[in-house]
């Protein structure tokens, strides 16, 4: 072989292993940046979930122990300056919003012979006399949710986990009581006449229930469970709920709500129908006394079980599955949700029935007038 073949050949062999050390070389640079992108991927996720649980603890902790005092109202003068120290007008309104939250009542239902709790420290953030966690680990993801306990007289509003909103409720009697599970909103109304009773006007209508008619709106606040399943709230509280829930998205076709697509509620529980007087909040000793346990899972909690008695008659026609409604009765007083010998209340149309009471009472007079006078003798 000639010296420049020879040479060659050792050019090219050479070229060749240059190739080789290059190419691993470069292998070994890339193996190198991948192993740093995946060490800096995980340090930037570490650093975030650190960032969140610092965020988390700071929400938890935001507001210091509150105790709680009670006072007796043992006469009328003590009752009278209540109510003009609570007064619900602009320059004592924070001290009615506190008095009135943590008494589940009106002021205007105060009696001589009750005792009003009031906080040792007035914060006007009522955030801090909350029963709910300041964070929901559950509801993290959900943009808006409500939770309801009708044990507690009260309700919670979460945007992403993060508690906005405290406020107290007055849900139904036992007769027609609120019944724990999921529901959602399917729509509002600023202003809203009850189909069953003409005479109940009800600001700030939240429906969370199509067919038994189950809803948030102002009301009336006793301080006790009387309503007809609904969820009665002071006016402010139900304005502040009213622009802040989202309505169910409309289906067209069949012109009605789809079912679970407006903002998600949970009722957790019932409330205990033995006490004659009063609720288990008269009795806190300060805002930590009670963190309400929530579900891990909000959206995986079973849709509210309610009874064929309490859908009007004229709705029956329409529910999605009845057999559930039949059933539902049963299972709910196996599960204790409905006491043993408690009757539940049949969804009155009380519309219908006082026009038919009126077209009696015209019927009546008008046989009245048709009859003859008897014969003077």
């Amino acid at each position: 072989m000639s010296t420049s073949a020879v040479l060659h050949r050792y050019i090219v062999v050479l070229c060749a292993l240059c190739l080789a050390i290059s190419s691993c070389s470069h292998d070994q640079t890339a193996d190198t940046d991948a192993s740093i992108s995946q060490e800096s991927a995980a340090q930037k996720q570490q650093d975030s979930a650190r960032r969140k649980q610092l965020q988390i603890d700071s929400i938890m902790k935001r507001y210091p122990r509150i105790g709680y005092h009670r006072i007796p109202i043992t006469d009328r003068h003590i009752l009278d300056s209540l109510r003009s120290v609570c007064a619900k007008s602009d320059s004592t309104f924070e001290m009615y919003r506190i008095a009135t939250l943590l008494n589940r009542k009106d002021l205007h239902y105060m009696r001589v012979g009750d005792t009003l709790v009031m906080p040792d420290t007035n914060y006007t953030d009522v955030l801090a006399y909350s029963l709910f966690p300041q964070y929901w680990k559950g509801a993290d993801t959900i943009k808006k949710i409500v939770v309801v306990s009708p044990k507690w007289q009260s309700y919670a509003c979460y945007e992403y986990g993060v508690l906005v909103r405290f406020a107290a409720t007055n849900s139904g009697e036992e007769r027609k009581p609120s019944f724990p599970g999921r529901y959602a909103v399917n729509w509002k109304h600023r202003l809203r006449v009850s189909s069953l009773n003409e005479e109940w006007e009800l600001p700030y209508t939240v429906n969370i229930h199509q067919h038994a008619g189950s809803a948030f709106h102002q009301f009336d606040m006793p301080g006790r469970p009387v309503s007809h399943s609904c969820f009665r709230q002071y006016m402010h509280d139900a304005a502040w709920l009213f622009k802040w829930v989202r309505q169910a998205k409309y289906d067209t076709t069949l012109r009605r709500p789809i079912p679970f697509s407006g903002t998600p509620v949970i009722v957790l529980d019932v409330f205990d129908y033995s006490r004659k007087r009063g609720g288990p909040w008269l009795e806190l000793e300060s805002n930590q006394d009670v963190v309400i346990d929530l579900p891990p899972d909000p959206m995986s909690v079973e849709e509210a079980l309610i009874p064929i008695s309490q859908v009007p008659h004229d709705s029956r026609g329409s529910l999605r599955d009845i057999k559930r409604y039949i059933t539902a009765d049963s299972v709910l007083r196996e599960r204790g949700i409905i006491r043993e010998g408690v009757t539940l209340r049949e969804s009155i149309d009380y519309n219908k029935l006082r026009a038919k009471k009126e077209a009696a009472k015209k019927k009546a007079l008008e046989m009245k007038q048709q009859t003859p006078a008897p014969a003077d003798n």
